[in-house]
């Protein structure tokens, strides 16, 4: 019989309650991908990639034009440099180069700090590597970090420290304190970070993202990860990219090498030419700040507690006024029986419940309006 690396792993959330949402006909609020349409430059720009033959294997770090822009975009915004050659690496979507990142430095016995809750994969991930997970909760209700407790966290064994700035599901962003802290921590233990940077555009309110890319004492020892599918609405397009230093660039394309190689083409060219137009990302943040803002203000009146999520497309919403159901009941029973989906915060927690559900808003706006009637009749 076969022996599973990974046992006891459960049905992906997103999954099974995109999986109800189609089931039930319900609103999906629950992954997280948008529900309107690209931008229809982006999908010519991709029609006149494959038309003009750009359609055989890409080179193994991506086309280099896309390298570039890249390279000039983190510099624009972070003050980073990071080199187009040896430095910066397009990969199949985020999560390829989180999974990537992540076997290139852990081994068995390694340990690896991550601070929950926290994407679904870098658990399995640091486990298919042989590692051992070690979770540090937020403080609830800010979904702040306390870097004492971090710090406590570290053993001889801790080789990798996993961050998300804009998070997932909370919306919380490092500010400049939480990144000398980090830093702090990391030198002292001679530790790795992992940074998940996938909503750095979606910074609302007059906010900042503050980017590892911008953090030169940590610059040595950190590979961020980004993603186009996200920035761009083309999830499914799954393109995204990986800046490190050299030394541990190159231990990432020897992974990369042997799990995809190379990433698909004409979503590169597509991708390095809508770059070229920097209000194609200067101006996401304005577009979900509208969208969070009809969402909230329809739901005012309701008995749904929230603080405003200072970024991504996501807002957490409190339903302790609501019911004492567990998270994971009452957003099976939303979906089932009111017809809008969401997704139980408590899986990404270790079974904490703290009585929130996660709402994706990078929506339709009709949907987002026919989502909020249906909350304020709870």
């Amino acid at each position: 019989m076969l022996k599973s690396k990974l046992p006891h792993l459960p049905e992906s959330i997103f999954a099974k309650m995109t999986k109800m949402a189609i089931d039930h006909n319900a609103i999906n609020m629950s992954q997280g991908f948008p529900s309107f349409s690209t931008d229809q430059e982006l999908k010519d720009l991709l029609s006149k990639a494959i038309q003009e033959d750009n359609n055989q294997y890409a080179p193994m770090t991506g086309i280099l034009d896309l390298r570039i822009k890249i390279s000039n975009l983190v510099s624009k915004l972070y003050g980073g440099t990071y080199k187009p050659d040896g430095e910066i690496c397009i990969t199949p979507g985020a999560t390829q180069g989180i999974y990537t990142a992540i076997q290139s430095v852990v081994q068995k016995g390694d340990e690896v700090i991550i601070i929950t809750p926290a994407y679904d994969l870098y658990a399995p991930a640091i486990k298919l590597a042989g590692g051992r997970v070690v979770e540090v909760a937020m403080e609830l209700p800010s979904f702040s970090v306390d870097w004492n407790k971090v710090e406590a966290a570290v053993s001889s064994k801790t080789k990798l420290i996993i961050v998300n700035t804009p998070h997932n599901p909370s919306g919380a962003i490092f500010s400049e304190h939480d990144w000398k802290q980090l830093e702090q921590i990391v030198n002292k233990h001679d530790l790795y970070v992992l940074s998940d940077e996938v909503y750095e555009h979606m910074v609302f309110d007059g906010k900042k993202h503050l980017s590892a890319a911008s953090r030169p004492l940590l610059r040595d020892r950190t590979f961020i990860t980004c993603s186009f599918g996200k920035t761009f609405h083309v999830t499914g397009w799954k393109c995204g990219y990986c800046l490190a230093p050299e030394p541990l660039m190159k231990e990432f394309l020897k992974i990369h090498q042997q799990v995809v190689f190379c990433v698909n083409r004409p979503v590169q060219h597509a991708m390095s030419a809508y770059l070229t137009d920097s209000k194609n990302y200067l101006e996401l943040g304005t577009f979900y700040q509208h969208k969070r803002d009809l969402f909230l203000e329809l739901i005012k009146d309701s008995k749904f507690k929230f603080v405003p999520t200072p970024s991504t497309y996501f807002q957490l919403l409190d339903f302790s006024e609501i019911t004492d159901e567990s998270d994971v009941k009452f957003a099976e029973r939303l979906t089932r029986e009111f017809k809008v989906a969401s997704i139980p915060i408590s899986v990404f927690m270790n079974g904490t419940d703290p009585q929130m559900l996660r709402f994706c808003f990078a929506k339709k706006d009709e949907e987002l309006i026919e989502g909020a009637e249906i909350l304020l009749r709870l």
